[in-house]
C-alpha cells in the first residue's frame, strides 16, 4: 500500500475514541488516590427535589436522573479540560445544537495551513476544541424570552467581580440583539465598574433620584459601557459621602433596569444574610458560585449552598455552577480535581477556570483580545450553562419582557 493509500485509509477510518478520552477519570500517577477535603457539612438529609439537578445536600450524582428536556440537547461528549459535568447533562445543564454546523472550518492552528496550501482539497477540519467553542456559543446565543438575571457568590478573594464581568462581556458579545448589564450589588465597596469601564460615574442613587427616566437614552447617561457591549451599574456614588445600598434603592433600580436590559449579572456580596443579597436572591433565574481552588474557599462555596437548601431555596440551587478559580496560579491540581469531584457528587456542575494573568491586575476585562484562549473556552463554558438554565425555566417564571 502507497502513501497516498494509506492517507486516504486513514480520512476514511471511522474516528474512534482518543486514549485521552478512554481513561477512566481521577488521578493517573501511580501513588494512591488521597482522601479530599472535607469541605461540605455535615446536614440532615432531606428530600430531593424534582429538577435536572439533585439539590444540595442531596443524593449523589449516580442517583440524580434529569428528566427527558422538551429542548434538544448535544450528544454525549466526553467531559473538556477544567470541566466537570453531571452525567447525562450538556454543559451542566445548558442547551445546545443537536449537531455541529457542516460548514465549520478550522481556522488556526496546523489544520488551517493544510487547507491553505492544498487550496481547500484537504480539510482536516476543525479540531475538538474548536467544535467545543461553537457548540457552546450556539448554546449562548439560544432563542430566550423576556428578561433573565444571574446572581454571582462567594466570599472575598476569590475572584467573583472578575467571574461577574467576564460572564457578562461574553454574553454582551454574543448576543448582540440583547442589551446585558452588570449591577454591582456588593456593598463592600465593589470593583466591578473597574473591570469593565473605570470611567463609569453613574450609581443606583443617579439612577434612581430622576423621576422622569423614560427612555433607553436616559438610561444610557447613567451607566458604563465596555467594548463588548457590556453596561455596567456602579454601586458606590463617584463622588460625595459613601452611601451603603438598601433592599429599597436596589428593587427600585432593578425594576428600572428591567425595562430596557434583556439579561442582569448582580455581583452580590460575600454575606448571605445581608439584606441587599437576600432582596437579589428572591428573583434570580440562575446562580454561580465562585470558589478559589483550595479547601478553605470551596468549604465557603459549600456553606452558601447548604444556606440556599435552609431558606428554601432548592430550587435555585437546581440551576447553580460552581466556578473553580485559580485566581493566583499556586492551585494543586490534585487537590483542584478532588474539590471539583465532590461538588459534582453532591450534584452540582463545576467548571475549573485556569490562571490567567490578563485577569490578575484588576484593569478592565478584556474577553476577545487579552483573555487566553482556554481561560475564554471555561468562560465559554460557564455562559452556555447559564443560558441553558434561562432556556429551561418555564414561561410562568420568567420576568416581563424589556421594553
Amino acid at each position: 500500500m502507497n502513501e497516498r493509500d494509506e492517507f486516504l485509509r486513514d480520512r476514511l477510518r471511522p474516528s474512534q475514541p482518543s486514549a485521552a478520552a478512554t481513561r477512566p477519570p481521577g488521578p493517573q500517577s501511580n501513588q494512591p488516590p488521597t482522601t479530599p477535603p472535607a469541605v461540605f457539612p455535615p446536614v440532615s438529609p432531606r428530600p430531593a427535589p424534582q429538577g435536572p439537578i439533585a439539590a444540595f445536600p442531596g443524593p449523589s450524582r449516580q442517583q440524580a436522573h434529569p428528566p427527558a428536556p422538551a429542548h434538544p440537547r448535544a450528544p454525549a461528549a466526553q467531559p473538556a479540560s477544567g470541566v466537570s459535568p453531571l452525567p447525562g447533562a450538556w454543559a451542566g445543564g445548558a442547551f445546545a445544537p443537536a449537531h455541529t454546523r457542516p460548514s465549520l472550518r478550522a481556522d488556526r492552528g496546523w489544520r488551517h495551513i493544510v487547507e491553505l496550501i492544498t487550496f481547500g482539497l484537504v480539510r482536516p477540519g476543525p479540531s475538538g476544541a474548536h467544535r467545543e467553542q461553537a457548540q457552546f456559543e450556539a448554546a449562548i446565543r439560544t432563542v430566550l424570552h423576556g428578561n433573565h438575571k444571574v446572581g454571582v457568590l462567594g466570599k472575598g478573594g476569590v475572584g467573583k467581580t472578575s467571574v461577574a464581568a467576564s460572564v457578562g462581556s461574553i454574553f454582551a458579545q454574543l448576543r448582540k440583539q440583547d442589551r446585558i448589564i452588570a449591577i454591582d450589588a456588593d456593598t463592600a465597596f465593589g470593583r466591578l465598574s473597574s473591570r469593565i469601564d473605570p470611567a463609569s460615574t453613574g450609581s443606583f442613587w443617579e439612577l434612581t433620584a430622576d423621576k422622569n427616566l423614560r427612555s433607553f437614552t436616559d438610561v444610557m447617561a447613567r451607566v458604563g459601557r465596555n467594548p463588548a457591549g457590556l453596561h455596567v451599574l456602579g454601586g458606590e456614588p463617584a463622588s460625595g459621602p459613601r452611601r451603603v445600598l438598601d433592599p429599597a434603592i436596589y428593587r427600585e433600580a432593578a425594576l428600572r433596569l428591567d425595562r430596557h436590559f434583556t439579561i442582569s449579572i448582580i455581583d452580590c456580596g460575600s454575606a448571605m444574610d445581608a439584606p441587599v443579597t437576600q432582596e437579589v436572591l428572591r428573583d434570580l433565574d440562575a446562580l454561580i458560585v465562585v470558589s478559589s481552588p483550595w479547601a478553605d474557599g470551596a468549604s465557603a462555596a459549600a456553606k452558601i449552598m447548604e444556606w440556599l437548601t435552609d431558606h428554601d431555596l432548592s430550587g435555585l440551587l437546581q440551576r447553580t455552577i460552581v466556578v473553580l478559580n485559580d485566581s493566583d496560579g499556586h492551585a494543586d491540581k490534585r487537590t483542584r480535581s478532588l474539590l471539583a469531584r465532590e461538588f459534582v457528587d453532591h450534584g452540582q456542575p463545576v467548571v475549573e477556570v485556569p490562571f490567567d494573568p490578563h485577569l490578575r491586575p484588576g484593569g478592565v476585562i478584556d474577553v476577545n483580545n487579552e483573555m487566553a484562549p482556554a481561560t475564554r473556552r471555561r468562560f465559554l463554558q460557564i455562559t452556555a450553562t447559564i443560558a441553558g438554565y434561562f432556556a429551561s425555566r418555564p414561561d410562568d417564571v420568567r420576568h416581563s419582557p424589556p421594553r
